[in-house]
């Protein structure tokens, strides 16, 4: 039997769904809880973005990788996306990901005084996964997120957003809310389940 040579293997498109997440105050239990009830062979990737400070190393995908059953991982250079797992920005560095799946990062400026952003990342997964993308937009002040929510929005792709009831700062789901960019507004505890519907559930 003939190999396929693993060049090959690595310039093709990654073909499932691919999942944004992103947060800021309040974000650590949001998290937790959208990532916690998802089963692990999801049918999708899973980018995650938190406002953090870039002084400190961050802990991020430690402490989530305690609360769910999905591989949670700092993203790095060249880093790959796959089926059921999830890679989270680190601080100081723009997030960014190729049709491929393969993870790159930008030092240029922030974007809404915040780097990494979700204007950024949102903007990057649009473009290289068209109507496989899903942003999710979840407690947080500011308004990172809205921009690229409209790129996801053009690019065919769906809006989540947390609703304010469950949110503990509202400016992020506000401001995309605001700007009418979303195709659904969520209880925190019912994002997970419309994200397995979304993608197909599970394989």
């Amino acid at each position: 039997m003939i190999g396929i040579p693993q060049t090959e293997i690595h310039d093709r498109p990654f073909t499932l769904p691919v999942i944004g997440i992103a947060a800021s105050a309040g974000g650590l239990t949001a998290l937790s809880t959208v990532i916690g009830t998802l089963k692990p062979n999801l049918n999708a990737a899973i980018l995650i973005l938190q406002h953090l400070s870039a002084t400190h190393p961050s802990h991020l995908a430690d402490i989530l990788g305690r609360r769910t059953r999905l591989v949670v991982k700092e993203a790095a250079t060249h880093d790959r996306l796959r089926q059921g797992a999830i890679l989270t920005a680190p601080p100081g560095l723009h997030l960014l990901i190729s049709p491929e799946g393969i993870v790159s990062f930008s030092h240029r400026p922030p974007v809404n005084h915040v780097r990494p952003a979700a204007d950024r990342l949102f903007e990057s997964i649009a473009h290289s996964f068209g109507p496989r993308s899903i942003a999710v937009i979840l407690t947080g002040t500011g308004r990172d997120g809205a921009k690229g929510a409209q790129v996801v929005k053009q690019a065919g792709g769906i809006v989540i957003v947390q609703d304010e009831a469950t949110s503990e700062f509202f400016g992020m789901p506000g401001a995309a809310i605001k700007a009418g960019l979303v195709d659904r507004i969520l209880p925190l505890e019912d994002i997970a389940p419309a994200l397995e519907a979304l993608t197909g559930g599970v394989n």
